[in-house]
């Protein structure tokens, strides 16, 4: 509670401090730099271009999203301008902030307008030069705390010494997070006092209990703000000054913290106070952190930027975790709009997160998603997204709960943790009847939306029933290791007829291509309409293309009259979308259906992959958006092309696979560096969950070929190397409580592949007369 009298407060903080064990004496820890201490650590240039769009710094519990440039504007839509600034969810902290260097000489320099921007896996730096002095911003946020350590580097370029001010702004907004609302959560005005005892602020909401805590080592003072800030809601700004001298050519460091809490005064002053004297072991602690995610399933390929993006989208991922004790912790779908937990998202994230060795946060993944589905549900349906505040805003589409079965699985073989069979084995079955039960005219194909958000895409969709093929697979699976031979016997029946029926009913010949949807006729003519009207909306198109596109749907609405009668039920390819490329992605496709679709999947494609919607192709995509109003029209995104490498790859082609890979490097780095955003290259959100599923799994599951049964301490390898990689190595791979080591080299024709395990597992090398292993 925010007091009138500052005496009062003083006594009542420094209270506060003496219960939770906490010390008001100086940091002792802050002799050193930050900025110093990561000089040699690798990092990632930005581009000019960019300076004026978003970046993020990350912990599992807060993270910052700014501008490249050391600016804070509103940005996002979930909430209208307000999915930037510091969040712990499920409460926004601040919009910002922002410090003023000023002297008497006329010197008023607010750092907002950055020259270079450079990012680490843990942390962020921002360079500003000025006629009198330079300066650097580094920002990280520690992992398990409620917090962010800022540290400016300030260098006088003068002969002279300089008697500078600083003065420090937190913009606070302490305010909910999206659909607040559903559970009468209101927002309050944030009051709040300086404290000299810390050289900070206490602020608190006036109608909640969350509190934000921030100031400074520097002795400081409170005062009025130096650099303004247009922004929404019923945030506040709060000010704190010190004065500094610089002798001549010298350089010093200036630290400031900010910490919060959702639910108590005392938390946020704790995690202040942690901030405060640990900076430096905090940081050491974050830096070997993602030193083991480095070393942890390391890819050395010798192609540099695909080792590059391997690395850090393993980076990215960590910078999804999001831990709401309340709730639970899981990977979240994307920065800075979606940082929530989506049960769609992760069907895909997972099988990636078991891939690259995030074995931990795959099976807390798992709990949490299962956790809502239950709650909301109970009864099989996963979830497709839930709020950070446990608010669940769609129980679920058609392809959400068998993607999510098949996940299951593959996290089951990467871990063999019993605890997904045990916990979760009849909600497996419980899913497989939900979704069997959606199927209204009992044809085999469930009816309603899958992955493809357009309008009249709601009837029998290839996503939908390719999913519920893999979905059948995984089930039996569990089904046989449950010893219900019985269910396990009728899932693979189910399989193996889906399959069958996937490449008679689902395959368009004239088309070269699954089908993106099977409907009536009167539904088809329905949504060809629409796509018309949605082909005369599309901007960037040539008009050569354009016409030729009106043209083909015309001469289809005709040859449709006839084809059909209104109550007959055939397939159809309008959109060609990505997921038309699903069953390959799965393994139903025929090999001879496969080859042809993926052929054909290759006209709708850019040099940075594969087109959400094929029909909403340009002639070229060159240019990028640079963030424009937010739709998916004409996006290229990450996980079609992913999905398009794995299809490759499944198939038997891992050049075309690497290709696809290629493409998506074309996108990594190209906005925010070290990163890779969710529509190509630089749209949408600026990290993305999926794309650990389109990078991890064609390497590690099918360029090394590793297929694992932790659970029955087996591995088999069956590696097929892209012909540009003449040795590669896979480092540290997890399996279960195992670890293996696979090291490739290709002399002429022949390969040769040692392997080495931790543990005496049972390993079988599959290879081909050109290769050979070496098994220790």
């Amino acid at each position: 509670m925010i007091r009138k009298s500052g005496k009062f407060y003083i006594t009542t903080l420094s209270l506060i401090f003496i219960l939770c064990g906490c010390e008001l004496s100086s940091d002792q820890s802050n002799s050193g730099s930050l900025i110093e201490s990561i000089s040699n650590l690798e990092s990632i240039n930005g581009s000019q271009e960019y300076l004026n769009s978003p970046f993020v710094a990350a912990g599992d519990r807060v993270y910052l999203v700014g501008h490249q440039d050391g600016s804070f504007p509103d940005l996002g839509w979930h909430i209208d301008g307000e999915m930037g600034g510091l969040w712990d969810h499920p409460i926004k902290l601040m919009d910002g902030f922002s410090l003023n260097i000023s002297d008497t000489k006329g010197l008023d320099w607010c750092l907002d307008a950055a020259d270079s921007f450079t990012n680490y896996a843990f942390g962020n730096l921002h360079s500003f030069s000025g006629e009198q002095v330079e300066v650097q911003r580094f920002q990280f946020v520690p992992e398990g705390r409620e917090g962010i350590v800022i540290e400016y580097a300030i260098e006088n370029k003068t002969d002279a010494s300089i008697s500078l001010t600083l003065n420090f702004t937190g913009h606070v907004d302490l305010r909910p997070t999206w659909l607040a609302e559903r559970k009468n959560i209101v927002d309050g005005t944030d009051e709040g006092e300086f404290d000299p005892s810390f050289n900070g602020y206490v602020v608190k909401d006036s109608s909640n209990p969350w509190y934000l805590v921030f100031g400074s080592q520097e002795v400081a003072d409170a005062s009025e703000p130096s650099c303004s800030m247009e922004r929404k809601g019923n945030g506040r700004d709060f000010s704190l000054k010190s004065e500094v001298e610089l002798a001549a050519k010298s350089k010093r460091y200036f630290r400031y913290y900010i910490a919060g809490s959702y639910t108590s005064e005392k938390e946020a002053l704790t995690t202040f106070e942690a901030l405060k004297n640990d900076s430096q072991d905090l940081l050491d602690k974050k830096v070997e952190q993602y030193d083991q995610l480095n070393s942890t399933n390391q890819l050395l390929s010798g192609d540099k930027g695909i080792d590059q993006m391997y690395r850090w989208i393993k980076y990215n991922t960590q910078w999804l975790v999001r831990d709401v004790p309340e709730f639970g912790r899981g990977v979240s779908a994307g920065i800075p709009d979606y940082p929530w937990w989506f049960g769609t998202d992760n069907a895909y994230i997972l099988q990636g997160l078991a891939s690259a060795g995030f074995h931990e946060e795959a099976l807390n993944t798992i709990d949490l998603i299962m956790k809502f589905s239950r709650n909301e549900n109970g009864n099989g349906k996963i979830v497709h997204e839930v709020s950070s505040n446990g608010i669940v805003f769609n129980p679920g589409n058609l392809n959400t709960t068998p993607s999510f079965i098949s996940a299951l699985w593959k996290v089951y073989e990467w871990t063999g943790n019993e605890r997904i069979i045990d916990e979760y084995y009849e909600d497996i079955i419980k899913g497989i009847e939900w979704i069997e039960g959606m199927d209204k005219d009992q044809n085999g194909y469930p009816d309603g939306a899958g992955m493809m958000e357009i309008h009249g895409l709601d009837s029998e969709m290839i996503d939908v029933v390719a999913y519920l093929y893999q979905a059948y697979t995984a089930a039996a699976n569990f089904a046989e290791i449950k010893g219900d031979a019985d269910l396990s016997d009728r899932y693979n029946r189910q399989a193996e007829m889906l399959k069958e029926k996937i490449n008679s009913e689902w395959w368009v010949p004239e088309a070269n291509s699954f089908a993106d949807f099977r409907s009536s006729h009167e539904k088809f003519m329905e949504t060809l309409i629409a796509t018309k009207i949605r082909i005369d909306t599309l901007e960037g198109l040539s008009q050569e293309i354009l016409e030729s596109m009106k043209k083909e749907v015309d001469t289809r609405m005709r040859q449709a009259n006839t084809m059909h009668k209104s109550e007959e039920i055939a397939p159809y390819v309008i959109h060609h979308n990505w997921v038309v490329n699903t069953p390959m992605e799965v393994g139903a496709a025929s090999t001879e259906n496969a080859l042809v679709a993926l052929e054909t999947a290759k006209d709708y494609r850019s040099r940075f992959g594969m087109y959400v919607t094929g029909v909403d192709k340009k002639e070229e995509q060159e240019e990028a958006t640079k963030w424009k109003a937010f739709s998916y029209v004409s996006a290229v995104m990450t996980l079609p092309t992913g999905v398009q490498a794995i299809s490759e790859a499944a198939y038997g082609d891992s050049d075309d696979a690497l290709e696809y890979l290629k493409m998506l490097e074309n996108s990594f780095s190209y906005a925010l560096p070290g990163s890779m955003y969710e529509v190509s290259p630089d749209f949408g959100m600026i990290a993305q969950g999926w794309n650990i599923y389109a990078v991890a799994v064609p390497i590690v599951d099918h360029f090394f070929g590793i297929k694992p049964q932790a659970f029955h301490k087996k591995i088999t390898i069956s590696p097929q190397m892209p012909a540009a990689w003449n040795e590669a190595k896979l480092d540290q791979v997890k399996i279960g409580d195992n670890e293996i080591s696979i090291s490739f080299e290709r002399n002429g024709t022949q390969e040769l592949y040692k392997i080495n395990q931790k543990l005496d597992w049972k390993i079988e090398f599959n290879g081909g007369d050109n290769q050979q292993a070496i098994i220790n």
